[in-house]
């Protein structure tokens, strides 16, 4: 069995479909649009055969969960994978360039990985992990 995709609402289709193909090369298809319901969505296609769908429509509540501050139960993350340890501080170097916080790390993390922890336009939190080899 495989995870076959991961959804999220968004009131910023657009700028979340552009960030997510940017900085984690996604490949999105063409929209999704149903007139009748108000709904849009995206599906943006991965190395690893994963996808992530992005869904807009109006009506949809605001996230309460704050991913920076305090963190509740339930989906808290994405995790993208990189082959190196060198590809985990390019990526942290370019998120925080490009204007988006770098929460924690890079860092060694006790179950074996290195990884940073930031944030996608929407404040869903997301990681960028290798495991850790010991060398770069």
């Amino acid at each position: 069995m495989i995870l076959e995709h991961v959804a999220i609402w968004t009131n910023r289709l657009e700028e979340l479909k552009t960030f997510y193909a940017t900085y984690f090369e996604g490949i999105p298809n063409q929209k999704y649009q149903n007139a009748t319901k108000g709904f849009q969505s995206y599906f943006l296609s991965f190395k690893s055969g994963a996808r992530l769908e992005l869904m807009s429509m109006a009506g949809i509540p605001e996230n309460t969960n704050d991913t920076i501050r305090k963190q509740y139960q339930g989906i808290i993350h994405l995790a993208f994978g990189v082959d190196s340890m060198v590809e985990v501080d390019q990526k942290a170097f370019e998120l925080q360039a490009a204007g988006f916080p770098i929460l924690n790390g890079p860092r060694k993390t006790g179950d074996g990985y290195y990884e940073f922890e930031t944030l996608d336009p929407d404040n869903n939190r997301l990681e960028v992990t290798t495991l850790f080899t010991g060398t770069p």
